[in-house]
């Protein structure tokens, strides 16, 4: 399945688009577990695409309990390079607006109960996750949006919290006296265990409200978010279109790609040898 390099991690219905062709479903098991969903496979403009939805099909899993592990471990089993996760958000600023999309550049974990990491019981790594975003998928990702019309903002710090409620009217102007732009429920820990993977990971943040701090708009509700995401779909898949469509001038290595190499600190005569075996498409090239 190596010739699987890009994923897009988002709603389950993202992979109902035009031009998509050679659909299958793979089952994937990983040693944390089976991931969100079946993964969607699928030819796109010559290359082969996976589709995970985060939350399951039929939207079954709040966020605190997506598989984040297994389903970062499924897709770099897989063979994939890159990720793009498709994502909601609130807006924290006012330039932000419903509508808009965001491709954030820095994240703030603001979690409480989530395992963020693959590594622990006999074998550490402690990955530099300084750019949480690639810099150079973010590039891609950016243009492809362009090329699809959305309105686009480049950079901002994206929050997430445990959900699955939304905030209360004080923590979001506190998160906003904080200097986050955008918030959200998914990204932590995503973003970190792609990095891990060394997957290049980017996000496209779709804004659907203005959270709860807006004082002339109503607070958020889920039909304020679902009638905002129906309405980007096609503009998401668009955009993912013109993304994999200009793969060939964007693809390469990049800093991410070799992230563990300085991470892993553990003498290699100290590690369980299973763990080895169990991680070994995060860890073979360094362990082998």
């Amino acid at each position: 399945m190596s010739d699987i390099e890009l994923a897009i991690i988002g709603g389950s219905g993202l992979y109902n688009m035009d031009g998509l062709t050679d659909i299958e479903e793979l089952d994937v098991t990983t040693p944390f577990g089976k991931p969100s969903d079946v993964v969607t496979v699928g030819t796109l403009h010559g290359r082969r695409v996976a589709f995970l939805p985060r939350h399951g099909r039929g939207h079954v899993l709040s966020p605190s309990e997506v598989p984040y592990q297994a389903n970062a471990f499924a897709l770099k089993s897989l063979g994939v390079k890159y990720i793009v996760a498709v994502s909601a958000c609130g807006s924290l600023r006012e330039d932000y607006a419903p509508g808009h999309i965001v491709i954030p550049d820095q994240l703030y974990d603001n979690t409480k109960k989530r395992e963020t990491s693959f590594f622990g019981d006999g074998l550490v790594a402690h990955i530099s996750v300084a750019h949480p975003f690639s810099p150079e998928l973010n590039q891609a990702l950016a243009e492809a949006v362009n090329a699809a019309g959305g309105t686009l903002h480049r950079g901002g710090t994206f929050i997430t919290i445990e959900g699955p409620r939304f905030s209360t009217i004080g923590e979001s102007n506190a998160f906003r006296q904080w200097g986050m732009s955008i918030i959200g429920m998914t990204t932590s820990p995503e973003a970190y265990l792609a990095a891990e993977a060394e997957m290049a990971y980017a996000c496209m943040a779709h804004v659907t409200d203005y959270d709860s701090w807006h004082e002339s708009e109503e607070p958020v509700t889920v039909e304020m978010v679902i009638k905002t995401l129906l309405g980007n779909t096609k503009l998401a898949q668009s955009a993912i279109s013109e993304l994999v469509k200009a793969m060939g001038s964007w693809e390469g290595d990049f800093p991410v790609h070799s992230g563990l190499r300085d991470a892993l600190i553990t003498d290699r005569a100290k590690i369980p040898p299973h763990l080895i075996r169990e991680l070994a498409p995060l860890v073979s090239k360094y362990l082998a």
